[in-house]
C-alpha cells in the first residue's frame, strides 16, 4: 500500500527529515507511478485527489492471506487497513454494524463516529482494538489523515518526505527508501497520527513523544525514530465530550 499526502495537508514531526542533503528523493506523481509499475495493472489501481492526495492499493496475491490488506471509501472516507481484529465481532455489534462489515469498514465508521460526535477519547478507541493492524485514513470532505500502527508490533508501517516536502506512508520498506532517500523512519509502534494535532502515543497518550537520531549502515543520518519519553507528562488531558470532533482530540505533538 502507499499513501502520500501534501504538505499543506500534513505536517509531520520535523525530524522526520534528514539533514543529510540528498537529491534522489522523488516527487509523488513519479512515486505512485514507480509503484504502480512494479504491480499488475489489472490488479493494484490508485486513487488522486488533484495536488492533495494520493492512496494506491495491492490486494494479496493469495486469497487467504496471512496478513490481510483491505481498501475501504464511504461518503468520501477512504482506507487502507493491515492485519486482523480478533474482537471485530464484538466490536462491530458495539458500534450497531452488520456481522459482514470489515475491519476496513468498521475503521472508516468508529472514524466517522468519533469525527461527528465524539463520545470516547481517540486513544482509548484504539486500545480497544485486539489485533495485528496498521491503517490509514483519508477524509477529503474534511481535508484530514488518521494514521495508527497497533503496539504488538505485527504490523510494520514506515513513513517519509518526499522531495516535494510531501508525507509518504508504506507498508513496503523498499518503495519509501526508494522515495524519500534518507528522509524517512518506521512508524512508531503503538502510536497515531491526526494532520491537525500530530503524533502521539495511543498506549501512553499522557506521554510526550520523542525524536530518537538514526545513522543508517552508512553513517548518514536519517529521519529519527520516535519513542515515548517515559520521563514526561502531557499537562491537562483534554476530555472529549458528546458535542466535540474528532479534530479535538489528544495533545499536540511536541515542538
Amino acid at each position: 500500500m502507499l499513501a502520500i499526502f501534501n504538505k499543506e495537508v500534513v505536517q509531520p514531526p520535523q525530524e522526520l527529515n534528514s539533514p543529510a542533503p540528498s537529491n534522489s528523493a522523488k516527487r509523488p506523481q513519479e512515486i505512485v507511478k514507480d509503484f504502480m509499475s512494479c504491480h499488475d495493472p489489472n490488479n493494484a489501481f490508485s486513487v488522486c485527489f488533484g495536488n492533495t492526495a494520493m492512496l494506491a492499493y495491492v490486494p494479496p496475491n493469495n486469497p487467504y492471506p496471512i496478513q490481510q490488506r483491505l481498501f475501504c471509501s464511504l461518503d468520501n472516507i477512504y482506507c487502507i487497513f493491515l492485519g486482523s481484529l480478533n474482537n471485530l465481532c464484538s466490536l462491530n455489534k458495539q458500534y450497531g454494524l452488520s456481522k459482514c462489515t470489515n475491519e476496513a469498514m468498521f475503521v472508516m465508521q468508529a472514524y466517522r463516529t468519533l469525527r461527528d460526535r465524539g463520545p470516547y477519547p481517540a486513544d482509548q478507541v484504539l486500545k480497544d482494538l485486539d489485533g495485528t493492524f496498521g491503517f490509514v485514513i483519508y477524509d477529503s470532505t474534511a481535508g484530514t489523515v488518521f494514521a495508527a500502527l497497533g503496539a504488538n508490533e505485527g504490523v510494520s508501517l514506515f513513513w517519509g518526505i518526499a522531495a516535494d516536502g510531501s508525507v509518504v506512508v508504506s507498508d513496503n520498506l523498499g518503495v519509501i527508501k526508494e522515495s524519500c532517500a534518507k528522509s524517512f523512519a518506521p512508524f512508531p509502534a503503538g502510536c497515531m497520527f491526526h494532520s491537525e494535532q500530530g503524533l502521539m502515543s495511543f498506549e501512553h497518550p499522557t506521554r510526550k513523544m520523542k525524536a530518537m537520531p538514526r545513522i543508517d549502515s552508512e553513517g548518514v543520518m536519517c529521519g529519527a525514530n520516535f519513542k515515548v519519553d517515559v520521563q514526561s507528562r502531557v499537562p491537562n488531558m483534554p476530555r472529549v465530550g458528546s458535542e466535540a470532533n474528532w479534530a479535538t482530540w489528544g495533545p499536540s505533538s511536541p515542538a
